[in-house]
C-alpha cells in the first residue's frame, strides 16, 4: 500500500509553541481524522505538510517526496479546502474556475461543471452571494476539478449548520468510495470524525498523543467507571485522565477487558466517543475532588 503523507519526527518552534518531534504516515485511500483542542498544533501540521511553514527539523514527504524539493508537483496532486474563503468574492463560480483552471495541468472543465451542477450551484452566481455551506461546496468542487489525489481540509465543517455538516461528510464518504483518494481531515468537532474517518491522530500541546485506526481505537479504550476504593487498586498503566468526585471516579482505560474480568459488576465500562479521547488524554477533565 503506498504511504501518500508520512513526517518523522518533524519539529517547529514559534516563540511561545513547539510542535516536538512529530510522526504521523498516512496510506493512500484512508481518512485521517486530525483532532485535538484549538491551538494544539493541527493547522501548523497542515501547513507543514503544504510547505506553507518551514520545519526546523525532520522529514516530510508526500507521495513519497520531499514536500520543499518537490513542492509544485506535489501541489498539482493536492486540493486544499480552507475554513475560510480564499478565492474573489466578486466573481462569477465560472470565472473563478476559469481561472484556477490556468494553474492546474489537469483541470477538466467537465468534471468542474458537473460537481457544481450536483451541489446545485449556479456558475453564473457571484460568490459573494453564497452562504458559507455553499462556498464550502465550491472549495470542495475546486478540489475535485483537478484530480486531486490527496484532499486536505483544515476545519471544513466549523461553523456549519448541523444539515450542512451532515451533507459535507456523506459527500467526503462517496468521494472515497474508489478508494483512489487520501483525505486528511483537521476538526475540533469529533462527532463529525466518528462518521468518515479511518485513523485518528490526536494532537495536544504540540505533540502527536495517539494515532491509530478507528476500529482499533474503539477496540481499545473505554471509559472506565467504580467507586472511588478502587482507584488505588487498578494498574495506573491502565488509566488515563482519571477524573474523582465524591461518587467515584472515571477514566479512560487502556486494558478494558482486564478490568471486566478483574472488577467485574463493581466497574462500568462504556465504549468512549472520539470526543471522551481526546478529553480524557488532554488532561483537561480536571481532579473534582468534591
Amino acid at each position: 500500500m503506498e504511504t501518500v503523507v508520512e513526517l518523522r519526527n518533524v519539529t517547529k518552534d514559534f516563540k511561545n509553541f513547539r510542535l516536538e518531534d512529530v510522526s504521523l504516515a498516512l496510506e493512500r485511500g484512508y481518512t485521517m481524522g486530525l483532532v485535538g483542542a484549538n491551538g494544539a498544533g493541527k493547522t501548523t501540521i497542515i501547513k507543514l505538510i503544504m510547505n506553507l511553514l518551514r520545519k526546523d527539523s525532520g522529514t516530510i514527504k508526500v507521495f513519497g517526496m520531499d514536500n520543499q524539493a518537490f513542492e509544485k508537483e506535489i501541489k498539482q496532486r493536492i486540493g486544499f479546502v480552507y475554513d475560510e474563503n480564499i478565492y474573489p468574492d466578486n466573481l462569477r463560480l465560472c470565472r473563478i474556475g476559469s481561472l484556477i483552471s490556468n494553474f492546474y495541468k489537469d483541470w477538466d472543465q467537465e468534471r468542474f461543471e458537473k460537481y457544481l451542477n450536483r451541489f446545485d450551484l449556479d456558475p453564473k452566481i457571484k460568490l459573494s452571494k453564497l452562504s458559507r455551506g455553499m462556498k464550502m461546496k465550491f472549495s470542495i468542487a475546486v478540489a475535485l476539478s483537478h484530480n486531486a489525489e490527496l484532499i486536505i481540509m483544515d476545519e471544513p465543517t466549523s461553523g456549519l449548520d448541523p444539515v450542512f455538516r451532515r451533507e459535507i461528510l456523506d459527500l467526503l464518504h462517496n468521494i472515497m468510495e474508489d478508494g483512489e483518494r487520501t483525505i486528511i481531515f483537521s476538526s475540533h468537532i469529533t462527532s463529525d470524525l466518528d462518521r468518515i474517518a479511518d485513523v485518528i491522530t490526536l494532537v495536544d500541546n504540540g505533540k502527536i498523543v495517539l494515532s491509530m485506526s478507528y476500529d482499533e481505537m474503539m477496540r481499545k479504550y473505554r471509559v472506565l467507571k467504580g467507586p472511588k476504593v478502587l482507584v488505588d487498586k487498578i494498574d495506573p498503566s491502565w488509566l488515563q485522565g482519571v477524573r474523582i468526585n465524591r461518587f467515584g471516579f472515571d477514566a479512560l482505560c487502556l486494558e478494558g477487558e482486564k478490568a471486566a474480568r478483574e472488577f467485574g459488576n463493581t466497574v462500568v465500562l462504556e465504549k468512549p466517543s472520539i470526543e471522551d479521547i481526546m478529553v480524557y488524554y488532554s488532561g483537561k477533565v480536571g481532579a473534582c475532588n468534591e
